[in-house]
């Protein structure tokens, strides 16, 4: 890979532009690759949430999870949530609690497949050690400027 600007240069660049530049790039591909096989990124994140958890979750406990994620908001969390309903993925019972279906099941393992294809190809020539180092790095700038991570 060939960089924009030498070293010197490349230390003077502005984190914003960069980690925009980079966030609108992953979210792109991997919302144009979730798209190809029929679904979006937040019921990506809602299969997700149903599918690894150790109990069973409920509707607003799943939204709430999800609801500040790119800060999709909790009224599109609440559509996304009715969507993997509607697409037969997931059932809710009468008290809220959301689970798979067997077409769930298999969607998600489809998705799941795609997202790591998706994770392989971010991470191409990136070794664990520049990666961990990037998402330190990242924190504290979001540290830095009074900002918070989603879970926050």
């Amino acid at each position: 890979m060939q960089y924009t600007h030498s070293d010197d240069e490349l230390i003077k660049q502005p984190i914003g532009y960069w980690s925009w530049a980079a966030y609108k790039a992953v979210v792109t591909r991997t919302r144009a690759a979730l798209d190809e096989i029929g679904t979006t990124q937040p019921q990506w994140w809602v299969l997700a949430q149903v599918a690894r958890a150790d109990s069973p979750k409920t509707r607003t406990e799943v939204s709430r999870i999800l609801r500040d994620y790119l800060d999709t908001g909790a009224a599109a969390m609440e559509a996304e949530i009715d969507t993997t309903i509607t697409q037969g993925w997931i059932t809710e019972d009468p008290e809220g609690r959301l689970a798979l279906t067997p077409e769930g099941s298999a969607f998600y393992a489809k998705a799941a497949v795609l997202q790591e294809e998706l994770w392989e190809e971010r991470h191409a020539d990136i070794s664990d050690e520049e990666y961990l180092t990037t998402m330190k790095v990242l924190q504290r700038f979001i540290h830095n400027t009074g900002g918070r991570f989603w879970h926050h």
